[in-house]
């Protein structure tokens, strides 16, 4: 309904310059304003039928498993329904986790004087890449350098960066930390057709970096044990996205160093990811992006 609305707009603009030779200024303005806005409008509709389009996707499957396995259906069904209870319940956990760090203000660093010292002097020789946020502990990528424009993949500074972070999550004083993965996005709907195929919307890519960043902490030696990872799209703002600073502030993988402990010991006690073929040689990225990195 909105894709014809802008076509009939564009066709009374059309008909008003054949009748007249030539529109006021600030007409001609007012009408440039109301089609970006339409649309914009048609690009967050197309952005929600993605992702309505990836759940019906998903039901259907689970349905036709239900079919296929016909008396035993009902085992099936106990076993989803168990399935994403666990997963609910993992999700409210991160949620209350984030929460409590990132409303943390006010009551000192989160994490003791040695660890928060050696993350602050990371931060300072890595600043064109990361934050760090002593208050809260929280270790902020940013993902116009973290990542290929458009993509989860990490650039090569972006793992450079990553092993030598895995080398303090493995040290002493933060090995039995726990690690969540935050995936963030601007408000920006996905809009690249090739970049849609993989990442149909902001959920999704804030997802997608957040497991990309969680891979690379598993392969240089972190325990998978330690990391969780979720992806918040455009709904954890730390900046208003009114400007090309805040969105780019906005675009971001946090990784929360938990205070609570879990008494793992030094390194990965789980199998890494299995071994990547060879990848191409990515050059080091430089400023941000101005395709807002979608």
């Amino acid at each position: 309904m909105r894709a014809r609305s802008y076509l009939s707009l564009v066709g009374i603009v059309s008909l008003g310059l054949a009748s007249t030779g030539c529109v006021n200024v600030d007409k001609y303005e007012a009408i440039r304003l109301e089609r970006d806005g339409l649309r914009e409008q048609l690009d967050r509709a197309q952005s929600d039928v993605s992702a309505a389009n990836a759940k019906a996707a998903s039901f259907k499957m689970q349905v036709d498993q239900l079919i296929a396995q016909g008396p035993n259906s009902t085992a099936l069904v106990k076993n989803l329904t168990e399935q994403n209870a666990m997963l609910q319940a993992q999700l409210a956990d991160y949620d209350r986790r984030y929460n409590d760090l990132v409303n943390k203000i006010g009551q000192g660093p989160a994490l003791p004087a040695a660890l928060t010292n050696e993350l602050t002097a990371f931060a300072d020789a890595n600043a064109d890449l990361i934050d760090f946020d002593a208050e809260r502990g929280i270790v902020k990528f940013k993902s116009d350098v973290t990542f290929a424009s458009g993509d989860a993949a990490v650039t090569a500074q972006g793992r450079e960066v990553l092993a030598k972070f895995s080398q303090i999550l493995n040290a002493p004083n933060a090995r039995s930390y726990e690690l969540l993965i935050a995936g963030h996005t601007d408000n920006k709907p996905v809009g690249n057709p090739i970049t849609r195929q993989k990442h149909p919307n902001n959920w999704y890519l804030s997802s997608h970096r957040a497991i990309s960043v969680s891979e690379e902490l598993v392969r240089s030696g972190v325990s998978a044990r330690r990391i969780g990872a979720v992806g918040y799209a455009d709904q954890r703002p730390v900046a208003s996205n009114d400007t090309s600073s805040g969105m780019a502030a906005n675009r971001r993988v946090e990784v929360l160093i938990l205070p609570s402990q879990i008494g793992e010991t030094a390194g990965s006690t789980m199998a890494a990811p299995a071994a990547e073929p060879a990848r191409p040689a990515v050059a080091p990225a430089a400023a941000p992006n101005p395709a807002l990195n979608k």
